[in-house]
């Protein structure tokens, strides 16, 4: 159980099409195609489906993956990983621990000081800049 249940028709009155793809359909964004890739601003990335904080603008780095990268998040407790067996592939797909929404995935080919990338979708999160 989840600490926000939503069916998928109250998700989709409060996201756009392209977020309920990919937070609530394990989607894709294109690499490179969200401006979260190049923010450069200092703040905090948090769950565009719940507003949970997840990522600080202090562990984002450019992985030159096209996707917003991390090396850690703000609280292993408000990410969960899970093995992701899709695509052919194994790899560790990254939630939303409060909404189950789909964030990405993690690597182990990240930077000093985890040596872990986070590598997300920008649309499955908003940005609360610092002030």
């Amino acid at each position: 159980m989840r600490e926000i249940e939503k069916t998928k028709e109250e998700w989709q009155q409060e996201l756009t099409g392209q977020q309920c793809f990919v937070l609530f359909e394990k989607g894709t964004e294109r690499p490179f195609s969200h401006p979260f890739n190049d923010n450069k601003e200092e703040g905090t990335y948090a769950c565009a489906a719940c507003g949970t904080p997840l990522f600080s603008s202090e562990t984002k780095y450019d992985s030159g993956s096209g996707w917003p990268s991390f090396f850690q998040p703000i609280a292993s407790e408000n990410v969960e990983e899970i093995t992701d067996k899709s695509h052919g592939m194994i790899r560790t797909e990254v939630v939303c621990r409060k909404c189950g929404g789909h964030l990405g995935h993690v690597f182990n080919d990240g930077p000093r000081p985890t040596g872990l990338r986070y590598c997300m979708n920008g649309v499955a999160l908003k940005f609360d800049k610092a002030e």
